[in-house]
């Protein structure tokens, strides 16, 4: 069985690793969101590609939740000290994966292909694919103006509430080479259950993508990232709130028109009244282990009618 699925980062890795334990690492293809990828230092960061790395690979660091194990804050102290751009945490191991990556690109390699040199030496199975090898990038609109992502979310702690979102790039963007071949050899597609508007909104904006999802012959399942109508961490459930109205299930699929078949919630979620042709499947959600993110990966694809 050939799965492939879209993800953002912390939630969506986990989800991930849930997944390639009840599926054969080979045959899980990953889409994941790059719109969050920010210069920093002249390096290239892709931070969503970077947390499924590090969580498929054994690196991460699941204490504070997000970059590597055992990481050090050297260097980043030194750029602080010079003046420095120093407001987004680099670590010192998490360093040197950016600067491998950015010698890779700036030697005339593809982000697809750098994605690609650096999941084989980490030891991945399962391919990686960005989204788009094209610039895209997510903007927040907020009351006190509009940022890049990564301004809004790590710099400003996401504090501003969210009025609309916007993809910059998105209309020119075309498919990561693998992308769309991905989605149609799957037997299943999967939505993780990252946030609708800032790690799984930036893939759909990508034309070629969208419409592979809408004219897929095999089941799509998406997992809400929500539990009671909160989310686990980040500001998903204040982005719903605002730009949807709310953060029950039938909210969360309403991001995903004509593109689901299926809704994996959480028991604290249901009952839930959903979209017509979207089932609504309950189980326990929250990922606290290994454990637990292989139960979550069996029921969506017990959802998608595929045996884990």
């Amino acid at each position: 069985m050939k799965v492939t699925v879209l993800s953002g980062g912390v939630g969506g890795a986990r989800f991930l690793r849930g997944i390639v334990n009840v599926v054969e690492p080979a045959n899980v293809a990953i889409v994941g969101n790059v719109a969050d990828d920010i210069e920093l230092l002249g390096l290239h960061v892709s931070p969503d590609l970077d947390s499924i790395l590090y969580t498929l690979a054994g690196l991460a660091d699941e204490e504070r939740g997000w970059g590597r194990a055992g990481e050090t804050w050297n260097a980043l102290e030194t750029v602080e000290q010079l003046g420095g751009e120093a407001w987004f945490k680099l670590g010192d191991r998490d360093l040197g994966l950016h600067l491998v990556r950015t010698e890779l690109l700036r030697a005339g390699k593809t982000l697809t292909e750098a994605t690609a040199h650096i999941a084989k030496a980490a030891g991945l199975d399962a391919a990686l694919l960005p989204a788009t090898d094209d610039p895209l990038r997510t903007f927040v609109e907020t009351p006190a103006g509009t940022f890049p992502f990564q301004t809004w979310f790590v710099a400003r702690r996401h504090a501003d509430e969210v009025d609309a979102v916007h993809y910059a790039g998105a209309p020119e963007a075309r498919p990561a080479p693998g992308v769309v071949e991905a989605m149609k050899s799957a037997d299943v597609i999967l939505l993780a259950p990252s946030n609708p508007y800032v790690s799984i909104g930036p893939i759909l904006a990508i034309e070629e993508v969208r419409h592979a999802i809408e004219q897929r012959t095999v089941p799509c399942v998406a997992v809400s990232p929500l539990v009671g109508g909160k989310a686990v961490k980040g500001p998903a459930d204040r982005m719903l709130t605002r730009l949807a109205g709310g953060t029950t299930p039938a909210h969360v699929a309403a991001c995903y028109p004509g593109l689901v078949d299926a809704l994996v919630i959480d028991e604290s979620d249901a009952p839930a009244e959903l979209p017509q042709n979207v089932r609504a499947v309950v189980t326990r959600t929250l990922m606290t282990d290994l454990d637990a993110a292989k139960r979550l990966a069996a029921a969506a694809l017990d959802a998608a009618g595929a045996p884990a």
